[in-house]
Protein backbone atom coordinates (compact mmCIF):
# COMPACT_ATOMS: atom_id res chain seq x y z
CA UNK A 1 0.00 0.00 0.00
CA UNK A 2 1.56 3.20 -0.67
CA UNK A 3 1.89 6.25 2.21
CA UNK A 4 -0.59 8.31 0.90
CA UNK A 5 -3.25 5.45 0.30
CA UNK A 6 -2.08 4.75 4.34
CA UNK A 7 -2.60 8.35 5.25
CA UNK A 8 -6.00 8.16 3.54
CA UNK A 9 -7.53 5.26 5.12
CA UNK A 10 -6.25 5.93 9.00
CA UNK A 11 -8.02 9.52 8.51
CA UNK A 12 -10.87 8.05 6.93
CA UNK A 13 -11.04 5.46 9.97
CA UNK A 14 -10.33 7.69 12.76
CA UNK A 15 -12.87 10.58 12.33
CA UNK A 16 -15.41 8.15 12.25
CA UNK A 17 -14.87 6.74 15.99
CA UNK A 18 -16.85 8.67 18.71
CA UNK A 19 -15.40 11.93 20.52
CA UNK A 20 -12.17 11.65 18.09
CA UNK A 21 -10.71 15.63 17.59
CA UNK A 22 -7.67 16.67 15.59
CA UNK A 23 -5.54 19.28 16.80
CA UNK A 24 -2.06 20.64 15.25
CA UNK A 25 -0.01 21.05 18.66
CA UNK A 26 3.16 20.79 16.71
CA UNK A 27 2.73 22.91 13.75
CA UNK A 28 0.34 22.33 10.68
CA UNK A 29 2.76 19.37 9.60
CA UNK A 30 1.26 17.46 12.53
CA UNK A 31 -2.55 16.13 12.96
CA UNK A 32 -2.70 14.53 15.88
CA UNK A 33 -5.88 12.95 16.58
CA UNK A 34 -7.20 12.53 20.01
CA UNK A 35 -9.94 10.76 22.37
CA UNK A 36 -10.86 12.60 25.23
CA UNK A 37 -7.27 14.43 24.95
CA UNK A 38 -5.43 11.61 24.88
CA UNK A 39 -3.74 11.19 21.52
CA UNK A 40 -4.07 7.90 19.37
CA UNK A 41 -2.74 8.69 15.98
CA UNK A 42 -0.30 11.07 14.84
CA UNK A 43 0.04 12.07 11.01
CA UNK A 44 3.08 13.52 9.40
CA UNK A 45 5.28 13.57 7.00
CA UNK A 46 8.83 11.70 7.37
CA UNK A 47 11.57 12.50 5.14
CA UNK A 48 8.78 13.64 2.64
CA UNK A 49 6.80 10.25 3.17
CA UNK A 50 3.12 10.67 4.52
CA UNK A 51 3.27 8.81 7.95
CA UNK A 52 1.51 7.71 10.93
CA UNK A 53 2.54 6.95 14.75
CA UNK A 54 -0.40 4.77 16.26
CA UNK A 55 -0.37 3.59 19.83
CA UNK A 56 0.44 -0.49 19.96
CA UNK A 57 0.35 -3.22 22.36
CA UNK A 58 4.57 -3.85 22.98
CA UNK A 59 4.26 -7.45 21.99
CA UNK A 60 1.94 -7.27 19.17
CA UNK A 61 4.63 -4.15 17.99
CA UNK A 62 7.61 -5.96 18.42
CA UNK A 63 5.70 -9.01 15.96
CA UNK A 64 4.21 -6.52 13.54
CA UNK A 65 7.99 -4.45 13.06
CA UNK A 66 9.70 -8.23 12.13
CA UNK A 67 6.69 -8.95 9.55
CA UNK A 68 6.65 -5.65 8.10
CA UNK A 69 9.15 -3.47 6.10
CA UNK A 70 6.12 -0.74 6.59
CA UNK A 71 6.12 -0.91 10.36
CA UNK A 72 9.41 0.44 12.24
CA UNK A 73 9.68 1.36 15.97
CA UNK A 74 7.67 4.75 16.55
CA UNK A 75 9.58 8.17 15.18
CA UNK A 76 9.70 10.36 18.11
CA UNK A 77 7.44 8.48 20.03
CA UNK A 78 7.86 5.46 23.06
CA UNK A 79 9.81 2.92 20.64
CA UNK A 80 7.75 0.61 23.12
CA UNK A 81 4.44 1.86 22.75
CA UNK A 82 4.12 3.15 19.80
CA UNK A 83 4.75 2.10 15.91
CA UNK A 84 5.13 4.31 12.66
CA UNK A 85 3.05 2.89 9.62
CA UNK A 86 4.82 4.74 6.47
CA UNK A 87 3.67 2.57 3.51
CA UNK A 88 5.28 1.14 0.82
CA UNK A 89 8.56 3.45 0.02
CA UNK A 90 8.34 4.31 3.24
CA UNK A 91 11.60 5.43 5.91
CA UNK A 92 14.56 3.51 5.94
CA UNK A 93 14.17 3.63 10.25
CA UNK A 94 14.75 -0.14 11.58
CA UNK A 95 17.41 -2.47 11.19
CA UNK A 96 15.36 -4.77 8.54
CA UNK A 97 16.26 -8.00 10.52
CA UNK A 98 13.45 -10.64 10.25
CA UNK A 99 11.62 -8.99 7.82
CA UNK A 100 9.28 -11.93 5.58
CA UNK A 101 8.10 -9.99 3.43
CA UNK A 102 5.14 -8.79 4.15
CA UNK A 103 2.88 -6.44 2.45
CA UNK A 104 0.61 -4.14 4.61
CA UNK A 105 -2.94 -3.88 3.86
CA UNK A 106 -6.07 -2.09 4.42
CA UNK A 107 -7.14 -5.11 6.59
CA UNK A 108 -3.92 -4.57 8.99
CA UNK A 109 -4.22 -1.18 8.73
CA UNK A 110 -7.98 -0.94 10.24
CA UNK A 111 -7.27 -3.14 12.46
CA UNK A 112 -4.04 -1.07 14.00
CA UNK A 113 -6.36 2.06 13.61
CA UNK A 114 -8.69 0.50 15.71
CA UNK A 115 -6.43 -1.03 18.29
CA UNK A 116 -4.74 2.17 18.97
CA UNK A 117 -8.08 3.88 19.60
CA UNK A 118 -9.13 1.11 21.68
CA UNK A 119 -5.79 1.29 24.06
CA UNK A 120 -6.03 4.36 24.61
CA UNK A 121 -10.05 4.07 25.57
CA UNK A 122 -9.15 1.60 27.69
CA UNK A 123 -6.73 3.88 30.01
CA UNK A 124 -9.66 6.24 30.27
CA UNK A 125 -12.23 6.47 33.77
CA UNK A 126 -14.89 4.18 32.87
CA UNK A 127 -17.19 7.58 33.18
CA UNK A 128 -15.23 9.25 30.33
CA UNK A 129 -15.09 6.78 27.39
CA UNK A 130 -16.91 7.44 24.85
CA UNK A 131 -16.96 3.58 23.88
CA UNK A 132 -16.34 0.24 26.00
CA UNK A 133 -13.23 -0.52 24.26
CA UNK A 134 -13.27 -4.73 24.72
CA UNK A 135 -16.35 -4.74 22.06
CA UNK A 136 -16.27 -1.36 20.32
CA UNK A 137 -16.28 -2.10 16.62
CA UNK A 138 -16.10 -5.78 16.84
CA UNK A 139 -13.30 -6.32 19.19
CA UNK A 140 -13.75 -9.30 21.79
CA UNK A 141 -10.74 -9.26 24.54
CA UNK A 142 -10.00 -12.10 26.51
Amino acid sequence: MDPDTVLTLAHDQAIQYPSVEIEHPFGLEYSVYKVRGKMFLMAFDLRGVPSINLKIDPLDGEVLRDAYAEITAGYHMSKKHWITVAGAGGTDEGDGEGLVGNVLDSELLHDLVLESYCLVVAKLPKKERPVDPTTFGGRIDD
